[in-house]
């Protein structure tokens, strides 16, 4: 039979490129998420029956034993930058992952990958910090053999941060940021996915690994990267952190308010976060440590931001045609 391995919150962002390579490596995929109605696309990454979205809830003990039964791998790729009713960071990042890793080792599980991020840090004044570190912790003692890996920002096609900018600056002269001095790291999403395969098939060691891409920027500097493909000029305003956190406590108090029908543009806690580094640190395992090289921002970038262009596809043939007419004038 073929191997099978289940993807928690293999609909999201990162978790469908997870699926997409182990369906290329011939395994059976189970994604499993919230509304598995949503994510018929990921049938579409191998053959008729080899990829099946299903449905679960990771607060709960029987819905994950029942996506978790018979699979010699899991993955838990689920996390969110901001709560919503009752997706809270302590449920998902925490508890969740401390049920997955127990229900794992109880059904005997092989391999289990949890997917953390850079900045975890049990004393942090963060919320979305804390409970990643404790959902490490609870993870390394349910399941001492796993495999973690704390990717800095991801990038790629669906990404919520260049879109998120580059969909600002199309409509605002200015474009305020919170931390414009913070360091990045930047890492293509598929990369990490390709990490995580690798984990999947026993190819990286058991422990906890830090993944960024190439280069280290700031947040300043990655947007006037971003303004330059979209062919922008765009003011960048650096916002103090405690103004940031003025807005992140109303935008936060908004948000409660309506029961979420207003979705927080800034929360306090992920000014918090901003307020640090995203890099990766000294004396860790990395990339290096997997036979990974990894992708650059400027070899992906332009592939999905060029419809924030003005004239979008077209924006280039246009610049040539300009040039060819001054070069005749």
């Amino acid at each position: 039979m073929t191997d099978l391995v289940t993807i928690f919150g293999g609909s999201g962002f990162l978790g469908r490129y997870v699926a997409r390579r182990m369906a290329q490596a011939g395994w059976r995929v189970r994604v499993a998420c919230r509304h598995p109605n949503d994510a018929p696309f990921v049938r579409l990454y191998g053959v008729v029956g080899q990829v099946e979205p299903v449905f679960c809830n990771i607060r709960d003990d029987d819905s994950v034993r029942a996506v978790t039964r018979n699979s010699r791998a899991v993955v838990n790729c689920v996390g969110i930058l901001a709560e919503s009713g009752r997706q809270s960071f302590d449920g998902l990042q925490r508890a969740g992952a401390e049920r997955i890793a127990r229900i794992a080792a109880e059904e005997g599980v092989e391999r289990l990958v949890q997917v953390s991020a850079i900045g975890a840090e049990a004393e942090g004044r963060s919320d979305y910090a804390r409970t990643k570190a404790e959902g490490e912790q609870a993870v390394r003692d349910a399941f001492p053999d796993a495999v973690i890996l704390r990717p800095s920002i991801l990038f790629g096609h669906e990404d919520e941060f260049f879109n998120r900018f580059a969909a600002m600056s199309r409509r605002s002269p200015v474009v305020p940021l919170v931390g414009a001095n913070t360091k990045f790291q930047p890492v293509y999403v598929d990369d990490v996915a390709h990490a995580i395969e690798r984990a999947v098939l026993g190819k990286a060691e058991p422990g906890l690994y830090e993944l960024g891409g190439p280069d280290v920027r700031t947040f300043r500097e990655l947007i006037q990267e971003m303004l330059v493909i979209v062919r922008k000029r765009r003011l960048i305003l650096g916002v103090p952190f405690w103004v940031g956190r003025i807005m992140g406590a109303i935008f936060g108090s908004l948000s409660r308010a309506t029961g979420g029908l207003i979705a927080a543009p800034l929360t306090r806690d992920q000014v918090e976060n901003l307020a640090r580094d995203n890099v990766v640190g000294e004396g860790v395992k990395t990339f290096d440590d997997l036979g990974i090289a990894p992708t650059a921002t400027e070899a992906v970038l332009p592939d999905y931001l060029w419809r924030f262009r003005t004239s979008g596809q077209y924006a280039s043939i246009k610049e040539s045609a300009r040039n060819l007419r001054g070069s005749q004038e």
